[in-house]
């Protein structure tokens, strides 16, 4: 009988995701590229290395290449996927986001001329487009779950995330907003890292209250004071960001958190204070993978429609949870949740016996919040 022969071991993955990266590889004496994945990276100044090198078993996503350059690596053995066109975001995008990126150049132009509206302008084009545009997204929100897994791994390595579910119509100025500011504020100067669905109102606050966890409290009330002169994103999406960059310019270096908004929303405008922006496309990958990332625990504070859905989603994953997976649940609001969205009855009905039995809360203010999940 003839032996059946061994497998070559895959070769490891190595992420180049910057031309430092790729220069430094060269200049340590790389000869073969094999498991490379180069990725949004311009090569176009680098042919003569790229024609030294070994390509065959690389893949080059979305690369700037020279002229000729393309054919050369598909025929000695690389992957090249190219840049598609007429596309207004970087499919292959190797970061995850920041707020005064999505609105570059507001400050001088409206807000529809930025680059979160072009892309959410795009995305309603699309209808029932070909398969370029499909593509096109899911390989962007492929990539951004990669980036964020990476923020994870990196700058919030060894912290656990907590989620904070509200609604985006709480206005700037209104109870409502401050609480979430002071929850957003108590759990960030606990040491956790705040995750919000990134967009406005209560996510806003929650984020808001994270970031400037780095300053003294004043600071929370100044600048709470300073946008409530632009209480809402309507009617002017562009007013409301910069009086949200003004915070940001007085108040430089706040502390780390989360959003994950989507563009399935897109006229929710993202907030600025998410220091980390996961933004996706398809808002089923989005929820999931927040709740997913929210190891620490979820509040949930009064919302409507959107938050009770999030509040049975992750009912849902902890019912069905193994030991170890389960994560507290935090309903801030006894009269909201008991009386005019009563979730907390069937809530606490379907934790009986089971393994989030003595994990989700019912409290009626932050601070208590805060206390559960400390």
């Amino acid at each position: 009988m003839n032996a059946t022969p061994a497998l070559s071991p895959m070769p490891r993955t190595l992420e180049v995701e910057s031309l430092e990266r790729f220069d430094a590889l060269v200049a340590g004496g790389a000869t073969a590229m094999a498991g490379w994945h180069l990725q949004s990276v311009d090569l176009t100044e680098r042919s003569g290395p790229l024609k030294a090198l070994d390509p065959s078993g690389a893949m080059f996503l979305g690369c700037r290449l020279a002229e000729g350059m393309e054919q050369s690596l598909r025929a000695r053995g690389a992957l090249v996927f190219p840049i598609l066109p007429g596309v207004p975001f970087d499919p292959y995008r190797p970061t995850l986001y920041t707020g005064p990126e999505l609105y570059e150049g507001v400050t001088a132009r409206p807000y529809e001329q930025t680059p979160d509206a072009l892309i959410y302008a795009w995305t309603k084009r699309q209808g029932r487009a070909g398969v370029e545009s499909a593509i096109s997204a899911a390989l962007h929100d492929h990539h951004i779950g990669e980036a964020l897994q990476d923020a994870l791994e990196g700058e919030f390595a060894g912290r656990r995330i907590v989620g904070v579910m509200g609604g985006h119509v709480a206005p700037r100025g209104s109870r409502t907003y401050d609480d979430a500011a002071r929850l957003g504020r108590g759990l960030a100067a606990a040491g956790l890292v705040v995750a919000t669905g990134g967009g406005p109102g209560a996510m806003e606050a929650a984020n808001l209250g994270a970031y400037l966890s780095a300053f003294p409290e004043r600071a929370l009330d100044a600048a709470q004071r300073q946008i409530a002169v632009v209480p809402l994103f309507r009617p002017s999406v562009s007013a409301w960001a910069r009086a949200a960059l003004g915070v940001l310019g007085g108040f430089p270096g706040g502390a780390e958190n989360l959003g994950v908004p989507t563009w399935f929303y897109g006229h929710e405008p993202p907030n600025m204070f998410a220091t980390h922006v996961a933004k996706y496309f398809a808002n089923s990958v989005r929820e999931a993978v927040l709740l997913e990332k929210c190891t620490g625990g979820v509040v949930f504070l009064p919302g409507a429609a959107g938050t009770v859905q999030e509040v049975f989603q992750d009912a849902c994953e902890n019912y069905y949870g193994a030991d170890g997976t389960i994560t507290p649940m935090v309903l801030v609001g006894v009269r909201h949740w008991t009386e005019e969205l009563p979730a907390w009855p069937l809530l606490s009905r379907l934790a009986e016996g089971r393994g989030m039995a003595g994990r989700v809360h019912l409290v009626d203010s932050v601070d208590e919040a805060v206390a559960v999940l400390r």
